[in-house]
């Protein structure tokens, strides 16, 4: 019977810890800021791990740059199939065009 107790005070403490930490480890992980993707020289795999993309939007995000020659603005990917103004959000601060500002930095 003591074992029993000392096994339920014991997940009752880690229950409680992990109440205690998850907050603050999902505030980290919102905040932090993952590497911006290149969309003219980005591969399938690197748009593939950006927030809403998978292989098959990937393939169009290529099949665009391939044809219009890459991209002049990341504003460009509200012209791919897939990409509204909510997915588009998700993307802009985690992508870039090469000799453009980067979103969010003063000009």
């Amino acid at each position: 019977m003591k074992q029993a107790r000392i096994v339920v005070m014991g997940l009752a403490l880690a229950l409680a810890l992990f109440q205690a930490t998850a907050p603050a480890l999902a505030a980290a992980k919102e905040t932090t800021p993952a590497k911006q993707v290149e969309l003219n020289h980005a591969t399938a795999e690197e748009l593939v791990a950006l927030p809403g993309v998978g292989e098959k939007l990937a393939a169009r995000i290529i099949e665009y740059r391939d044809q219009n020659g890459g991209f002049k603005s990341v504003d460009e990917l509200m012209n791919i199939k897939g990409i509204g103004e909510k997915n588009f959000q998700k993307l802009e601060t985690r992508v870039r065009v090469a000799g453009s500002a980067p979103r969010g930095a003063s000009r």
